[in-house]
């Protein structure tokens, strides 16, 4: 690369293959839960990298995991285990329902295994005509081939020839739907207990109770898709402990790295048996950086302080969004748990949730959406109140100009 090459939104045309559509905006540094541009411009990070950075950007406990970790051994394979690995595996042992953690890179990798898993238990358990795997429209599982045939969005899983078989789709919350689909033919109901990609849509604990109900009743195994909930996003450690309800598996990713990339899935021992030596596997998974990481972000993350400073910043996020609403009447309601909430726009902005995140960009407020009409918020869990104040005044000024419009 020459040294006079300019690093700006032109060359991602230009070297980047076109699946994504980043804004013009090139942060260069973070800190806290503010990012700097390469201009300097300064903005209030409401997006969190999408539920990723939950303790914000270069938290010094997930620095120093690093530094730390950096100087002593990065990566072995699983030919060989590494103490990071065994730590990290211990401490989501004892915080959560599961005896047994497979480590992977991604949701998407987490869920891929859990899916996997699920089947050959079937298999094993009950015979090969066991093998439907239900799932739920608007559901975002990730997006290798199995994972987006899950997620019920055709958008992301049409136009790459013949999709995996035995997966049936179900309206989300609709206990009647669910009670008539299920059968011994079904190996797993797979869901988010909250969807967030779907439209941030909280479970009816209803419908959550039929889900382990019939489950149970018909053999069949809960895989709680927690890559965007879990890792004290709801104000609990991981959103089920929330529910009346537990899961046989579990998928976390996202904030269990803090902006590193690590995931996990969490079962039983009676289930991970059958994920025998050679079953399925990852390079990458479990590697010690990776995990020295995840150690650190559980460590601050699953304490009183943080969890229930989730609850109380998600009160003062839906006080300040609702006080917006009263002066500009551009939401219909607002929705979802602890610090995953989402804004939905009602019938007069229906369709313009893009509007809103690029207006707030303007204002020097990182935002998201959750399809068209919802923008959606995921900011640090330890967000100081002073920045949810700003953030929240800068969003204010981007409704007030789109609503002036």
């Amino acid at each position: 690369m020459s040294v006079d090459m300019k690093l700006n939104r032109a060359q991602f045309d230009a070297v980047m293959v076109p699946n994504y559509a980043p804004a013009a905006v090139i942060p260069v540094r973070g800190e806290g839960s503010r990012v700097w541009d390469q201009e300097g411009n300064e903005f209030i990070d409401f997006a969190g990298g999408i539920a990723v950075n939950c303790l914000g950007h270069c938290h010094p406990a997930l620095v120093n995991a690093l530094k730390t970790q950096g100087e002593k051994l990065w990566h072995l394979s699983n030919v060989m285990t590494n103490e990071p690995a065994l730590a990290l595996a211990t401490k989501l042992v004892n915080s959560t329902f599961a005896d047994k953690v497979y480590f992977a890179n991604s949701g998407a990798e987490a869920n891929e295994a859990a899916l996997k898993l699920a089947r050959r238990y079937a298999l094993e358990k009950h015979g090969v005509e066991k093998d439907e795997i239900i799932a739920f429209d608007k559901a975002f599982h990730g997006r290798t081939f199995f994972t987006v045939s899950v997620g019920g969005q055709a958008a992301y899983s049409d136009g790459f020839g013949p999709k995996p078989q035995s997966i049936t789709h179900l309206p989300y919350n609709d206990v009647a739907a669910l009670e008539a689909a299920v059968t011994d033919k079904t190996c797993a109901i797979m869901l988010e207990p909250l969807q967030g990609e779907g439209g941030i849509i909280d479970a009816d604990p209803a419908f959550l109770k039929a889900v382990r109900e019939l489950a149970n009743k018909h053999n069949a195994l809960v895989i709680f898709d927690e890559v965007q909930t879990g890792v004290g996003r709801t104000g609990e450690l991981y959103a089920y402990m929330g529910t009346e309800i537990v899961p046989d598996i579990l998928t976390t990713a996202k904030a269990l790295g803090g902006g590193f990339p690590i995931a996990a899935m969490l079962t039983t021992a009676e289930i991970a048996e059958h994920l025998k030596v050679g079953t399925h596997g990852s390079t990458y998974g479990g590697n010690p950086l990776a995990c020295a990481i995840g150690n650190a972000v559980l460590d601050v993350v699953n304490t009183p302080e943080v969890l229930n400073g989730v609850k109380h910043r998600e009160q003062l996020m839906r006080d300040g969004l609702n006080k917006i609403n009263e002066k500009y009447h551009v939401f219909s309601e607002i929705r979802g748990k602890g610090l995953l909430l989402g804004a939905v726009l009602n019938e007069q902005y229906q369709g313009r949730s893009r509007d809103f995140l690029v207006a707030s960009i303007a204002e020097g407020l990182m935002s998201l959406m959750a399809g068209a009409n919802v923008v959606r918020f995921a900011p640090s869990l330890v967000i100081p109140e002073a920045d949810i104040a700003e953030g929240l005044a800068r969003f204010e000024r981007a409704v007030a100009s789109i609503a002036a419009a």
